[in-house]
């Protein structure tokens, strides 16, 4: 997930998180029954302008939209517009368990990228007006003043 989305500004910080949670299956192997635990565990961002962050433990999280463009653990700012497309790859560490027995390890961990999130970056323009668009309605700036 992004903050802002689908668009933000060149330069702002884009929030970036993670939803993932634990996932849990029950398969019959070889006529027995096995339970298996999948947790995520780390974190891995490709930002899609040839930015990587990760891995690392955190997912990061959603902000308030009056906190959108803070800087966060997971945020990126880009230094260029246009479309880029953003890979968030998730490692997961496993248990399983045979027939109801004692939860035991997987060796090696999962590795599952999310489909690309496209994030256009625009740019934007900042004035300062010196008229008073009151006393000159007119005046350049002011809603009224021809373009």
């Amino acid at each position: 997930m992004a903050q802002p989305s689908p668009h933000t500004l060149r330069g702002a910080e884009t929030n970036f998180y993670a939803e993932a949670a634990e996932q849990q299956f029950d398969v019959t192997m070889f006529g027995q029954q096995v339970h298996i635990v999948a947790t995520p565990f780390q974190y891995t961002w490709n930002y899609g302008d040839g930015t990587v962050f990760g891995p690392q433990p955190s997912m990061g999280g959603p902000l308030p939209q009056d906190r959108w463009g803070e800087k966060t653990p997971t945020s990126h700012a880009y230094g260029a517009t246009g479309d880029f497309q953003v890979v968030l790859t998730t490692a997961f560490q496993g248990t399983y368990s045979v027939n109801a027995g004692p939860p035991l390890p997987i060796p090696g961990q999962g590795q599952f990228s999310a489909p690309p999130q496209t994030i256009s970056v625009w740019r934007s323009l900042t004035r300062n007006y010196a008229d008073d668009c009151n006393a000159n309605p007119q005046g350049q700036g002011c809603p009224g003043a021809a373009r």
